[in-house]
């Protein structure tokens, strides 16, 4: 396979059931951090001056720069989608509508830093969502199973709600899943992450799935934090598309490091269903820190950023292929 400029980029990238014209990838730059950028990289520990918003601004207009070199010569089976906040990436929001198609726009409706799902702009949110004509509109959700029964059912009667607008509007809806462990989750499994990830997330990725489905939440697309099994990665896309759903999956980052989440892509690429990545900090964090600390220039963050999305884009489609070597079985 070898790389080439991007000729379908007029092309609609999203639709409300999920599809992509000519199965192209939906590989998108996740960049809509707010409350976890303002403290883990640029260590605020109060609401940012005007001078300090302009910063993480330009950073984020920075990434978008990045994605837009990458757009130019990821294969033609990419679609590069950029997700992106209002409050500091408007002049990238401006930017990627009146891109013609060429990188395709998504916007969060969430406000960030919160355990459960609240509106950005309250109950101004609609107004909001529909400036800038975004193609995604994308809600990030924190469940399991084993969480509060009551603070459950309201977040998922809003989240139908958000579905229904988006119905209503012709706006292809994201939700992002996290599932974080419970008290009881980690008791179960000692505290390890990792066990975690293998023995309890998986199931209670469904559970939550069908649960939010029952409520009327139907996205286009989920985006659901990495699997290591390919058994998992089957029942999750068979779940998005239920009782003859459309939906399908996006591989979610996580801030993980490389082998993981090449990992991750590689066990859920060739499974029809999944769609894409959604992926973030694990591409822009270290540069932009690098840029941060004086330890690289402007040019070299914009240059390590389009290199490493667009080795993730290529890594995707070998894998989506099979044309990637096959791990090794690993004794669990």
């Amino acid at each position: 396979m070898s790389d080439s400029p991007m000729t379908q980029a007029g092309e609609a990238a999203g639709s409300p059931d999920g599809a992509l014209p000519g199965d192209r990838a939906l590989l998108i730059l996740a960049a809509d951090h707010r409350d976890s950028l303002e403290r883990g990289l640029y260590g605020l520990t109060a609401p940012p001056t005007p001078a300090q918003a302009a910063r993480i601004s330009a950073d984020k207009l920075l990434v978008y720069q990045a994605l837009v070199d990458a757009a130019a010569w990821v294969p033609a089976q990419v679609q590069p989608g950029v997700l992106i906040d209002e409050q500091y990436g408007a002049s990238v929001a401006e930017l990627a509508s009146h891109s013609d198609g060429a990188i395709s726009l998504c916007m969060p409706l969430e406000a960030s830093g919160q355990e459960w799902f609240r509106f950005a702009y309250g109950d101004d949110w609609q107004r909001h969502a529909g400036s800038f004509g975004a193609e995604y509109a994308k809600v990030l959700v924190r469940d399991n199973p084993g969480l509060d029964p009551a603070r459950r059912e309201q977040q998922a009667t809003r989240l139908g709600q958000v579905s229904a607008w988006a119905a209503r509007a012709g706006r292809s809806l994201i939700l992002e899943l996290l599932v974080p462990a419970t008290d009881a989750d980690n008791e179960a499994t000692e505290g390890d992450i990792d066990r975690y990830d293998d023995e309890l997330r998986p199931g209670h990725t469904l559970q939550v799935m069908e649960c939010l489905q029952d409520h009327g939440v139907e996205p286009a697309l989920w985006t659901v934090e990495g699997l290591d099994r390919h058994d998992d990665a089957v029942a999750v896309a068979a779940m998005a598309q239920r009782g003859g759903r459309q939906a399908r999956c996006l591989t979610g980052g996580r801030n993980a490091p490389e082998g993981t989440l090449k990992h991750w892509l590689q066990v859920a690429a060739p499974i029809p269903g999944w769609a894409g990545f959604a992926i973030g900090r694990s591409i822009w964090w270290d540069p932009l820190r690098a840029r941060l600390r004086h330890l690289s220039t402007t040019g070299e963050a914009r240059r390590r950023i389009r290199a490493v999305y667009a080795d993730y884009a290529r890594y995707y489609l070998r894998a989506r292929e099979g044309t990637l070597p096959a791990e090794p079985d690993v004794a669990l």
